[in-house]
């Protein structure tokens, strides 16, 4: 009987947070917990009822042999009042038999008494803890839904400076890409500045030996 109550205690005063740090369904566990607490206190329930049975049980035989005794009591006047004194004593032979049972009865159902009213007080504080842990479980569960939704959160934000990280390069990337083609297009117009004045001295070192040969000619023929 005790060891119930001694169970459903190990369970109230249990570190919650340990145990849902253990588990990855931490609703599912504390729902489990609250189940568990509740089939104890059926058990416990039980055996209060049986103790409260039993004291009723003893106070109804102590209350029987007092009626007894009370009645062989009143035998044994009626007895000696009717000069029947052999009577009158085996009437209260009779209630002093009946004396030592109540003697034995009544310390056996103060004793039941005691202890009923002990299992009902413990049952009634392990009832209200019970409810008190299903108030709480509401606040268990969006605390630790909270905490989920951090978490997630905390993934997203990491999941988008990463794509910001990665925008970060892929901006590097184009500027780089800029700058390379602004080189390429830098000397593409050198080469062809380079070219055209390549164009140009040709042109004047065809002229000038177009003149040279020119003058020759005309040398040659004026000696002629």
């Amino acid at each position: 009987m005790f060891s119930i109550f001694r169970r459903v205690n190990d369970i109230l005063n249990a570190n919650v947070n340990d145990l849902l740090d253990k588990v990855e369904d931490p609703e599912r566990m504390i729902k489990q917990l609250i189940r568990e607490m509740e089939e104890q206190i059926a058990s416990a329930k039980d055996g209060v009822v049986h103790a409260i049975a039993s004291e009723k049980q003893l106070l109804r035989e102590l209350e029987q042999q007092k009626a007894q005794s009370a009645e062989w009591q009143n035998k044994a006047e009626t007895a000696l009042r009717a000069y029947k004194e052999d009577l009158a004593r085996s009437a209260l032979q009779r209630k002093t038999e009946i004396d030592n049972v109540i003697r034995n009865l009544e310390p056996a159902w103060q004793t039941a008494k005691t202890t009923s009213e002990r299992l009902k007080n413990q049952l009634r504080q392990l009832e209200n803890k019970v409810e008190e842990t299903k108030r709480k479980q509401g606040a268990l569960v969006a605390r630790q839904r909270a905490a989920q939704a951090r978490q997630q959160m905390g993934k997203t934000l990491d999941r988008f400076q990463q794509g910001l990280d990665t925008q970060s390069r892929f901006d590097r990337l184009e500027d780089r890409i800029g700058e390379m083609e602004a080189y390429s297009e830098a000397m593409a117009e050198v080469d062809d500045t380079q070219s055209e004045l390549d164009k140009e001295f040709a042109k004047l070192e065809s002229t000038q030996e177009v003149d040279t040969l020119m003058a020759e000619l005309k040398i040659k023929i004026q000696q002629k």
